[in-house]
């Protein structure tokens, strides 16, 4: 059993402190000269987060690879491998939609845009194009997987991981059972991933405080209730939806799942990466909640991908937070529209940070709302993207041990230990 570095949450939380506390004092009070103000925070913190980030990035593919061809070759009947694709699918799509519905729902008591005022913005011009429905569809069957690699067009890998991986199930004895090497390499990229994340206490520090000391701590006052009412619906999610849910289709105790999950949301937390968490998810969810293997390496890689809870939460509580700032009320049909929007676009966003906002502009441009006004959701959305993340991740959790206990590849004894 790979186990991840000891004290890693303890670190972990000593490096976002410290990174804050630094960052703080650099931003506030500048004691410092202009000069070496820059270089702390080009040459420490933009660049030791950034080569942490890429660190993990450097991993994502190799390790949905393995996991997932590992996963699919490793079952013992395709009619297996179909039970676990439908429950996981329509478990992750069910989540998304009551995500999205929730934001809508709180968005539309409480309206955060109402009485808003503020010249935040930025121009149309600058901001990056969403991809369409089409594309996103067309972009899961690559036509060069290396490029698909290259580019981390994770639907596209997924996809072919998947049918390399039938392949592979349907060829093994003609093979010489060469699906346990693909195994050992998955081990081994374990590992590897493992030893990146023993940095991540520094890595935090950088990221932390590359954030602060570039926008200070007073940013989310601009968009106050916005940013409330966000946080707050992401929690709800998270405790109500997740609990009923586990407590519905497994009887398993909920407290002890978000005790074993404690390190996976603080360390998804603080990549802001479903992606690059793939490694500390697939550890716990493995050895410590019970999970088989052959469903984690499954359900956990498609949930990284697909499973975007916190993002749909997101776009939904923009939409009505930018409408109402614009004196726009959206109809019930338009809500409805909003949901399959939501759900459709969260599918196909990137597992890295703030890709959500990109989408968001497919929703903005539906309804014909002001897309200058994504200039007050960039604002504060680098601390909220990273909150999304781990309820990302607790679902990608809760949603295995679902499938798992459904397929009987649960181990009671191991989530209770």
């Amino acid at each position: 059993m790979i186990e991840t570095p000891k004290n890693l949450t303890k670190n972990i939380l000593l490096g976002m402190f410290f990174g804050l506390l630094f960052g703080a004092v650099i931003f506030y009070l500048d004691p410092l000269p202009e000069y070496l103000t820059f270089l702390i925070g080009t040459y420490l913190f933009n660049l030791g987060g950034d080569i942490f980030i890429n660190l993990l990035k450097l991993m994502i593919v190799p390790l949905v690879f393995f996991s997932l061809v590992t996963g699919i070759s490793s079952l013992g009947s395709l009619k297996s491998l179909g039970n676990i694709t439908l429950k996981t699918i329509g478990l992750y799509l069910t989540t998304t939609t009551i995500a999205v519905s929730l934001s809508l729902l709180v968005g539309s008591i409480f309206r955060p845009g109402s009485g808003y005022s503020s010249d935040l913005s930025v121009s149309p011009d600058s901001l990056p194009e969403g991809q369409g429905t089409y594309e996103t569809i067309l972009g899961i069957f690559p036509s060069n997987i290396i490029q698909a690699m290259a580019d981390n067009q994770m639907l596209a890998i997924v996809f072919f991981s998947i049918i390399f991986g039938l392949a592979l199930n349907k060829t093994n004895h003609l093979t010489d059972n060469i699906s346990k090497a693909f195994e050992k390499l998955n081990i081994v990229f374990m590992q590897l991933v493992i030893m990146i994340i023993s940095f991540a206490p520094i890595g935090v520090f950088c990221l932390i405080g590359k954030f602060v000391i570039s926008d200070g701590l007073n940013v989310f006052q601009e968009a106050f209730m916005y940013v409330i009412l966000l946080i707050s619906v992401l929690i709800l999610h998270t405790f109500l939806t997740y609990s009923l849910m586990l407590k519905f289709f497994t009887n398993l105790s909920v407290v002890t799942f978000f005790k074993k999950m404690k390190d996976v949301a603080i360390f998804a937390f603080s990549t802001s990466s479903s992606a690059a968490t793939i490694p500390v998810t697939l550890n716990t969810v493995e050895n410590n909640l019970g999970v088989n293997k052959n469903v984690a390496s499954f359900v956990v890689p498609v949930g990284a991908t697909i499973n975007m809870d916190g993002t749909a939460i997101m776009q939904g509580m923009a939409t009505i937070f930018i409408a109402q700032m614009s004196g726009i009320e959206l109809t019930l049909v338009e809500y409805v529209q909003v949901v399959i929007l939501a759900v459709a676009t969260s599918i196909g966003t990137a597992a890295v940070p703030s890709a959500g906002t990109i989408t968001l502009i497919i929703i903005l441009q539906q309804f014909g709302l002001p897309l200058e006004a994504i200039g007050i959701i960039l604002a504060v959305d680098r601390i909220l993207d990273m909150i999304r993340t781990s309820v990302n991740v607790c679902g990608d959790a809760a949603v295995s041990c679902i499938v798992a206990s459904s397929e009987e590849e649960l181990d009671k004894q191991i989530f209770n230990s």
